[in-house]
């Protein structure tokens, strides 16, 4: 069966940085499932996983911008500090969550003051060329009811 468009696809993965570390992983964790065909997923990835088999094992390396997308060198927004959380106390460097109207955002403190932070909003991955492992370890086709939704259900996906 040859991964398409409305597929629930799940797959294992580890990422490498530009010097082959690994620097995020789902090993001996679930495998990441995903509704194929709908933005569900980063495209460089996506595109690479289309018309793979089940058991199929890879490794692309994407452009970012098909991954966590180009630096943006005008990224950088001042917020105050009782905004970011994952610390109590902030430095340079740190990264941090910010809830905006879109969601969770991790931002990456510059230069924190007692009630301002400057922060840069790109994605720390962002900009780098990065390599994936992936193995291809299910799909099914989608339920109805999980199209109409635009995501995959239950175990690995969304619960409602």
């Amino acid at each position: 069966m040859s991964i398409k468009d409305d597929m629930v696809v799940q797959f294992n993965y580890s990422l490498r940085d530009e010097k082959g570390d690994v620097i995020e992983s789902n090993e001996g964790l679930e495998p990441i499932s995903y509704l194929h065909g709908h933005d569900n997923m980063m495209p460089g990835i996506e595109d690479a996983i289309n018309g793979k088999q089940i058991g199929e094992k890879f490794t692309i390396t994407p452009p970012a911008a098909d991954t966590y997308g180009e630096r943006q060198a005008d990224a950088e927004q001042r917020v105050s500090v009782k905004h970011l959380v994952g610390a109590k106390v902030w430095k340079p460097g740190m990264a941090a969550v910010v809830n905006t109207d879109e969601g969770k955002r991790q931002v990456t403190i510059i230069k924190v003051g007692k009630f301002m932070a400057t922060v840069d909003v790109n994605h720390p991955l962002s900009g780098r060329e990065l390599t994936f492992d992936i193995e291809i370890v299910g799909a099914r086709d989608a339920s109805d009811e999980e199209i109409a939704h635009g995501h995959a259900h239950g175990a690995g996906g969304h619960h409602h």
